[in-house]
């Protein structure tokens, strides 16, 4: 995504905390994840799933933009569950 600054919500702060989660991997995420899929109907910002691959290991990023700022702010961030998701972590079993 094209972000003009990322805002993190206190929900991702405290996912990423307990994930484990590197920033500098969530924005490299948000930056060049793959888009996987939209949201539209999400608040205050309609808000899109990532995934973003870094040494074969997967990680899924929800983020909205702002469009009028073009600020992306983070919901959530995650290492997808290979029992939930096929094999490319790109749909849902």
């Amino acid at each position: 995504m094209n972000c003009t600054a990322l805002e993190l919500t206190s929900h991702v702060v405290q996912r990423m905390f307990s994930r484990r989660l590197d920033m500098q991997l969530v924005e490299k995420a948000v930056q060049n994840g793959l888009l996987i899929r939209r949201y539209e109907d999400d608040t205050p910002y309609p808000s899109v799933l990532l995934l973003y691959m870094e040494a074969g290991q997967p990680l899924h990023v929800v983020v909205a933009q702002n469009p009028a700022t073009g600020i992306c702010v983070l919901i959530t961030a995650y290492v997808p569950d290979p029992l939930l998701w096929d094999e490319t972590f790109t749909r849902k079993l």
